[in-house]
């Protein structure tokens, strides 16, 4: 079977396997031009000084000063950055940030609609002082790791804190935890079930009421919601992996490949074959 995807794991990149949170200077470190793949932990990118593009599942997004860019598990992404690039990229695996979820009572990081955050000077120096400060006990001889734990939480709380000011939506997804739990469902599950009673049945409601709930608070149907699931990894399959297009129908739950590919075209506008080159 060919490889279905690039994946860096956190091992690539910290000089400490027995930890599980590894900080990157980019002045020192940093990569400035980097082609698709993805992670197997979350990233959180606080930039200083940059602009060029960082494309994160096919969209791209314009970077500039006082930013934070956040990646989760299973993300596919890019960059070209410039040269004289500043920042701090925290890496932390999946293990450690899901200890975080008890302290965050609500997290948007299943579904991550906003990766971007454009900070105030007063959050950027915040969070730039967090970091400088968590890199320090990382660079230290004698590590504390209760202490490293406590200041990566507390990161991951004010990007939380920041995130959920900025976008409003996430208040009203926050309002209703059967949208978060129907999303994470769908994520667990899109490749093999693809309707949308499935999903009512474990959340113990009718697909009716599943329906009237994700139009009120996503603004689109509970099988779009589906749909663009299957979407996307259809995406990030046909650009990155090696899989032929009728293994990537099979991987996603496809028993025909026509379908798949109709199904694609009727969302795209193209077929896969077109979309991979």
């Amino acid at each position: 079977m060919n490889q279905e995807f690039p994946i860096l794991e956190l091992e690539n990149f910290r000089f400490n396997e027995l930890s599980d949170i590894f900080m990157l200077d980019h002045v020192t470190h940093g990569n400035h031009q980097i082609t698709g793949h993805k992670h197997d932990f979350y990233l959180f990118f606080l930039i200083e000084q940059s602009n060029g593009t960082h494309s994160i599942d096919f969209v791209d997004y314009p970077v500039c000063n006082y930013q934070l860019h956040i990646l989760l598990p299973g993300q596919v992404h890019a960059w070209s950055l410039a040269k004289d690039t500043k920042g701090y990229q925290l890496m932390i695996s999946k293990k450690v940030f899901e200890t975080f979820a008890h302290y965050l009572q609500f997290s948007p990081m299943p579904q991550f609609n906003h990766p971007v955050l454009s900070l105030t000077e007063t959050s950027y120096r915040l969070l730039d002082s967090e970091f400088k400060q968590l890199n320090a006990e990382l660079e230290k001889e004698k590590l504390y790791w209760d202490i490293i734990y406590l200041r990566c939480r507390l990161i991951v709380q004010l990007a939380v804190r920041d995130i959920e000011e900025e976008f409003k939506d996430l208040d009203m997804l926050k309002s209703n935890p059967i949208i978060v739990r129907y999303i994470k469902l769908v994520d667990d599950y899109y490749k093999q079930e693809k309707s949308v009673s499935f999903y009512a049945g474990h959340l113990n409601i009718t697909p009716n009421y599943l329906n009237i709930l994700c139009r009120k608070y996503t603004k689109i149907s509970a099988n779009t919601i589906i749909q663009n699931r299957v979407l996307l990894e259809s995406k990030r399959l046909l650009r990155i992996s090696e899989m032929t297009i009728k293994e990537i129908a099979y991987h996603l739950g496809f028993n025909d490949l026509a379908y798949f590919s109709n199904f694609f075209k009727a969302k795209t506008g193209e077929s896969p074959r077109l979309f991979r080159s």
